[in-house]
């Protein structure tokens, strides 16, 4: 091990971390116009991508557990963007819709990935190309996560 292995700047969580804190700055104004957050604007994308989902579809997709989730979906609810009932074939499974509202509000947010991309300033292949690497890191770090704790 040298020096520099424990430097700020060498530490890949450090660069993830600045990168994600500086990304969800440059969303909120555009967010703001939208009445999102950014947790909330996720869940709207699944819900544009994919319809009606169960809370636990939902989790699965973000990567989130119904107690951050629960409160996230009762606020779109209250905005009006969502509603939430129980499955007829299923009373445990609590399914999550888009209203009319919700869908509508798609179109408003059309050209947020644009104005991100512009703000990378990196060339569309690059972004792709770093969006895979990361999704293939998240993977590889949830594989190692499961297997450290069994081992515990």
């Amino acid at each position: 091990m040298s020096d520099s292995d424990l430097h700020l700047r060498n530490q890949l969580c450090f660069a993830l971390y600045r990168a994600t804190r500086l990304i969800q700055q440059i969303y909120r104004p555009l967010l703001d116009e939208l009445g999102l957050t950014y947790p909330q604007y996720l869940v709207m994308l699944v819900l544009w991508e994919r319809g009606t989902v169960t809370l636990k579809e939902l989790g699965a997709e973000l990567d989130l557990d119904s107690g951050t989730l629960s409160p996230l979906v009762k606020r779109l609810k209250a905005a009006g963007l969502v509603t939430t009932g129980r499955r007829a074939e299923d009373e445990r499974s609590v399914e999550i819709a888009l209203t009319g509202k919700g869908r509508s509000l798609r179109e408003r947010a059309r050209d947020i990935p644009a104005k991100i991309g512009c703000a990378t300033q990196m060339q569309l292949e690059d972004i792709v190309a770093l969006r895979t690497a990361l999704g293939e890191l998240a993977d590889s770090l949830a594989e190692s996560h499961t297997a450290m704790a069994a081992a515990r």
